[in-house]
């Protein structure tokens, strides 16, 4: 079953430095298994795995982790040997800082920066030289990167209290609500990314064995497939499940499931820059998308599927997720868009 969706900016955006390299970005798509007819559908989104096997054929074609958006090449396997220096790390504290001692080695230096107050601790991004990053994904890679790569060596997610950005809110800005799940500040003084310094003393409890298997799928599932399993956001979707085809849980039930009143969830979801019709409606067009991908299954039936009683309903909105009709998204995943 389906995680969430990866919009179309992101698969476009990874892309830019590879196009212009010259190289054929519709090969990688192909590869990955994207159409690339659908992304001719503004809203349209590709799943979790289509999006970490495009990372992994990009790195893969460029050579270049920085995907040839960097000031400089970062060949393959860098990321991998920067895991092989911190596994060893006593906590999160020392992963950060040995990350970027390895880092600082190369020059011009693309890499975050700790910096601990007397409550909170930032990750700061430090990068020297130019780079050819126009609609922003090298810099929301690292951001990513580095947050979900310390998250998982602790075992739990490193909740954020504020992500800040150096440039103005881009047009795909919406989407970052759901990337850092807290309070976003855009045109600030730095790029950065700030968590309660509790979260340095956390033990790493991975080891060498664990690291080679997450080495094999990552850092492109770091990218592709959060674990929010600690947020809010994701104990809801856990509960909801993906049987839709029967009545859902009400918000009542699920506060108390999660041993909380509505008013403190509901505030926990703003903190959280969502909402509980927010989760559902995600939930049921990340699931539509998936039936979509089925192409033996009725669109009729997919409706049934996500809740919908009325097709007609479903089709509506379908519409308003993605900007076309069931019918339409499924001749693009085909490769069959009409121009």
């Amino acid at each position: 079953m389906p995680n969430l969706t990866v919009s179309r900016h992101f698969v476009q955006a990874a892309l830019v430095g590879a196009e212009a390299q010259g190289l054929d970005t519709r090969e990688m798509l192909k590869e990955a298994g994207i159409s690339p007819d659908l992304l001719r559908i503004e809203m349209a989104r590709v799943s979790s795995d289509q999006f970490s096997r495009l990372m992994q054929v990009l790195w893969n074609r460029t050579g270049d982790e920085f995907m040839g958006m960097g000031p400089r090449r970062a060949r393959t396997g860098t990321f991998a040997t920067m895991c092989a220096l911190v596994i060893d790390c006593p906590n999160l504290e020392a992963v950060y800082r040995q990350a970027f001692q390895f880092s600082r080695l190369f020059e011009p230096m693309v890499t975050m920066e700790l910096e601990v107050g007397e409550e909170q601790a930032r990750l700061v991004l430090r990068i020297e030289g130019e780079i050819y990053d126009p609609s922003y994904f090298l810099r929301e890679s690292i951001l990513v990167i580095w947050h979900r790569l310390g998250s998982w060596l602790i075992g739990q997610p490193v909740e954020l209290d504020k992500a800040e950005f150096d440039y103005a809110r881009p047009p795909h800005g919406d989407e970052y609500r759901h990337i850092f799940h807290c309070p976003l500040e855009f045109e600030a003084g730095q790029t950065a990314l700030t968590f309660d310094k509790r979260f340095l003393s956390a033990p790493v409890i991975r080891d060498k064995p664990e690291m080679r298997q997450f080495l094999k799928t990552s850092p492109a599932d770091l990218l592709s497939r959060p674990d929010e399993s600690n947020t809010w956001t994701g104990r809801i979707r856990a509960l909801i499940g993906r049987d839709f085809s029967k009545p859902l849980p009400d918000f009542e039930w699920i506060a108390s499931e999660l041993h909380t009143s509505p008013q403190t969830l509901r505030r926990r979801l703003k903190q959280e820059n969502t909402s509980f019709q927010e989760i559902k409606d995600l939930l049921r067009r990340d699931m539509a998308i998936y039936y979509l991908g089925r192409q033996e299954l009725p669109i009729n039936d997919i409706a049934e599927k996500v809740g919908f009683t009325e097709p007609s309903t479903f089709h509506r909105a379908f519409k308003k997720w993605t900007g076309v009709t069931p019918g339409a998204y499924r001749e693009g995943e085909r490769g069959n868009l009409e121009s």
